[in-house]
């Protein structure tokens, strides 16, 4: 079987058989080799069988968040020039006002879920196989845009073809595997570490509407998944809201990004997954470096697959001795691995590549083995008098509080120290803001204490998980100093 939902399920025959007919479709719209179409769809096999089919084209998918909204989605649609729009009914009825301002000169295709997408491809002949080069662009995704607009990172057929094989050979992935995939398909992580590995090895897909912590193990069981793919609060939320132990499955591992030591930890001993921590980003086609099964250490994104690079460099470009922090960079020994540049943005591209190396924008180190150690973004470290502090690390610590459901931690200016430490907290109840800093004595270093902590409803997050910083950095409504707290009841 090639893929499954709670709707239907289809073997790889008629997953490729639907998407060539699809392909031969998408020409009747006069969709052609190159031209950029806008995808929007939920994880349903209508995403997969659309994307295949533009790709059988040469055309190149413009991967949308489903969650974009007025200017951020009409800016995508503008910037990556999209002669069309295919997208899913439900989700067009709820962006019809935003889409029809950029709709002239565009062909707008929609369909009523599978089974309408799937009509009109069987109407139609298949295709003929794609006989392009492995350096043909084939997918636009859209950065996240936190210092300014989005950015639209342009892959090739061969970087994602090439991450498939390293996935599937450093975590062993065999065609009895079953990947579930709860993160939206529109992202690299599921495109890239599920759809792709699958492609190489000819394993099963099982497709979620969203992550769900209630309904995760259910599903698990229900569909029989042997593992799948995460971002990092996916995992603390299973560590944080489960705490019963729970073996009744035949979930064996889990791949992603973001998984701190002690979520780690607790995802092996109370659920018997191994966390298979990686690094990577839409612009190095989707990781470079992983826990394998035979490189494995806690803690870690493992080590470089064969065909990249990965060094630490310093601010001024030149490589620091081991257990050193600075910049991680990559570059390719293979052709065609990485990113072929920013969409109609040559100045970011050549900025991001100076000196032949595409600089990430991470802080990381590596150790004498050559194990990868990710710090987080530079710019998102906070300088607190002189000391380097991750807020991934911090916010860690504050998951495993039992009175916070969320937890976000910013740097804000300080005339003292430079910066300043903010914890943002979602609350299970009301309890005293001191109550933060009994509960991380002993756990992070005192000069990770924060400074101000501030109350919400919920953290701003993109569809992604990605914590969306500048927001909270913004938000000082009802923020407490603890100073002053701390004085008002000394005095």
């Amino acid at each position: 079987m090639a893929v499954v939902s709670d709707e239907l399920s289809l073997n790889w025959a008629e997953l490729c058989d639907l998407s060539l007919r699809t392909s031969t479709w998408l020409r009747g719209q006069q969709i052609a080799k190159g031209d950029r179409v806008a995808l929007l769809c939920g994880n349903r096999p209508a995403f997969l069988v659309a994307w295949f089919g533009l790709a059988n084209i040469g055309a190149i998918t413009v991967s949308l968040n489903t969650a974009l909204v007025g200017d951020g989605l009409r800016y995508a649609i503008n910037q990556s020039d999209a002669k069309a729009i295919l997208i899913e009914r439900a989700i067009y009825d709820t962006m019809r006002a935003d889409i029809e301002p950029v709709l002239a000169g565009r062909t707008l295709l929609v369909f009523d879920g599978d089974e309408e997408l799937f009509a009109s491809a069987r109407a139609a002949a298949p295709d003929v196989p794609y006989d392009g080069e492995g350096s043909d662009p084939l997918t636009i995704i859209y950065t996240s845009g936190t210092t300014g607009p989005p950015k639209g990172v342009l892959n090739c057929h061969e970087a994602y073809l090439a991450s498939g094989r390293w996935m599937s050979h450093f975590l062993a992935i065999k065609p009895a595997d079953r990947i579930m995939i709860f993160l939206p398909l529109f992202h690299i992580n599921p495109q890239i570490y599920a759809v792709t590995s699958a492609l190489e090895v000819g394993c099963t897909l099982v497709l979620r509407p969203k992550f769900s912590v209630s309904n995760f193990f259910d599903d698990a069981r229900r569909f029989g998944c042997t593992m799948f793919t995460y971002v990092g609060t996916v995992l603390a939320m299973l560590a944080s809201r489960l705490h019963e132990a729970d073996f009744d499955h035949k979930l064996t591992r889990c791949v992603g990004g973001g998984c701190p030591p002690e979520v780690w930890r607790t995802m092996q001993e109370r659920f018997g997954i191994v966390p298979h921590e990686l690094y990577g980003m839409t612009e190095v086609g989707g990781w470079v470096t992983g826990n394998s099964t035979k490189d494995y250490r806690l803690g870690s994104c493992g080590k470089t697959r064969p065909d990249v690079e990965v060094e630490i460099f310093d601010e001024h470009d030149r490589p620091v001795p081991a257990g050193i922090t600075g910049e991680i960079v990559v570059r390719s020994r293979e052709p065609f691995t990485l990113l072929l540049g920013y969409w109609a943005n040559a100045e970011a591209t050549w900025a991001s590549s100076r000196n032949f190396w595409f600089h990430t924008g991470d802080a990381g180190t590596k150790d004498e083995d050559g194990f990868l150690y990710f710090l987080g973004r530079l710019k998102e470290i906070i300088r607190r008098g002189g000391e380097n502090i991750s807020p991934f690390e911090l916010e860690t610590a504050l998951l495993f509080h039992p009175d916070i459901a969320d937890a976000a931690v910013v740097g804000v200016p300080d005339a003292i120290f430079g910066e300043e430490i903010k914890v943002v907290v979602v609350a299970k109840r009301t309890f005293e803001p001191q109550e933060i800093l009994v509960f991380l004595k002993g756990r992070v270093p005192a000069y990770m204490f924060p400074r101000y902590v501030q109350f919400v409803s919920a953290i701003p997050k993109t569809e992604t998980q990605k914590i969306q910083r500048r927001q909270l950095r913004e938000s000082t409504a009802g923020t407490i100093d603890l100073k002053d707290l701390d004085h008002a009841l000394s005095v």
